[in-house]
């Protein structure tokens, strides 16, 4: 069997999943459309604004209409915020006092995440007085609900933080569903802290958001799914009112919270990519599916199985080798509208442990919205897959993949 005719085998066995995510972006779609008509939003609210920012109408409107369409009280959508890591950060040390303590529920979070917590001598919540406990997920790849009562029995904690994508671990992301039934069993057994929950490569994947089941704080970037591929930059941090000005006074001073913060180059691309982001994360969900298809027809694992329903656009593929997983990479490189001709080597990235390979080929620095793909260099070798535009850039990446994997 060539590419192409597995490619067509592949789309014909996945039509009721792609049914579902038609489905959902269309719900999506409208949840947003309706936020933006809710909220008046006119050409006035695109225009540009420099120095301190206030009466910004554009950067209050934007953020009205994030906290409607995630169903939160309050929310930031700043360009300030200049990655997820930072989003994540500001709004940790927002929430958190010295004396407080976290428990990570949903095991290590993410690598970039691990220094902002427990550095000794970097700035991190550790030099500030804040303590943290990891809870390993069950062998199923579940929230430990026994484990976590058990800690919050014997320890005070202040947050429960969820990490609901994957990050570099060989589990399924958690759906809104999990979330919301672990959120209500914390509050059953009388947690009163934060609920945190990190949402990055989750939003619009669902119908609903963490924050509408209980969530008290979700966040962002907006490279990734909410950007919907035109935001060039930013982030975002929504859920009640009492935390998010907590973060506001984190991202800018006290006396000023979220009454300041220009933005010279106007927020079009803000608006216009949130309108588009339930269609485009829709693109990206078919094209990972596709691929990961394909691969499982080889014979390679991938997370999450094709056949469960999906909860991020992040795609995990394990590789055999060391130099299959990098022709992986290398593939999605090769077929990207930026850098085509670019060849990938693994290196030292800042924030991570191991060396990582990176395809990131996009019009937007990193964006993961965009066809995407990162590994780090350990075993097992796993290739992590997200973005896509459109299905069709998908599609051609897919074949390029089939082609160049070692024979």
């Amino acid at each position: 069997m060539n590419a192409n005719e597995r490619i067509k085998a592949a789309e014909e066995s996945l039509k009721p999943q792609f049914e579902r995510i038609d489905e959902i972006s269309l719900y999506n779609q409208e949840k947003v459309l309706n936020a933006f008509r809710e909220e008046r939003i006119a050409l006035r609210h695109f225009m540009p604004s420099t120095g301190y920012g206030y009466g910004d109408e554009g950067r209050e409107a934007l953020k009205r209409v994030y906290a409607r369409a995630f169903g939160a009280e309050r929310a930031i959508v700043s360009p300030a915020l200049l990655s997820g890591t930072h989003a994540l950060t500001v709004a940790l040390f927002g929430v958190l006092r010295p004396g407080m303590r976290i428990l990570f529920a949903t095991g290590e979070p993410y690598d970039t995440i691990r220094p902002v917590i427990g550095g000794s001598g970097n700035g991190s919540l550790k030099d500030f007085g804040v303590s943290s406990d990891t809870l390993s997920l069950t062998e199923d790849g579940k929230i430990d609900r026994v484990g976590v009562l058990e800690r919050l029995k014997a320890q005070k904690y202040d947050m429960l933080y969820l990490q609901r994508s994957r990050g570099y671990e060989l589990r399924d992301a958690f759906s809104v569903d999990e979330i919301g039934e672990f959120i209500a069993f914390a509050r059953e057994k009388g947690f009163t802290g934060c609920i945190f929950v990190d949402n990055c490569y989750g939003e619009f994947v669902e119908k609903r958001e963490p924050t509408e089941v209980g969530a008290d704080l979700i966040v962002g970037s907006l490279i990734k799914n909410p950007g919907g591929g035109l935001a060039p930059t930013g982030g975002y941090i929504a859920g009640k009112e009492s935390y998010v000005e907590m973060c506001e006074n984190r991202l800018t001073a006290p006396s000023v919270g979220g009454e300041i913060g220009s933005y010279a180059f106007g927020y079009q691309q803000f608006y216009q990519g949130f309108f588009l982001a339930p269609h485009v994360v829709a693109q990206a969900l078919k094209g990972g599916l596709l691929i990961g298809k394909c691969m499982e027809m080889l014979g390679y694992r991938n997370f999450p199985e094709t056949s469960k329903p999906l909860s991020d656009i992040t795609r995990a593929i394990r590789f055999h080798t060391k130099e299959e997983l990098c022709a992986f990479i290398q593939s999605v490189q090769d077929v990207s509208p930026v850098d085509s001709f670019v060849t990938l080597e693994p290196w030292d990235m800042p924030g991570y442990d191991d060396q990582v390979i990176m395809a990131a080929g996009t019009f937007v620095a990193g964006a993961s919205i965009e066809l995407s793909a990162d590994a780090p260099i350990r075993e097992p070798y796993t290739a992590y897959f997200q973005g896509g535009l459109t299905y069709e850039h998908c599609k051609i990446a897919c074949k390029a993949i089939l082609e160049k994997l070692p024979k």
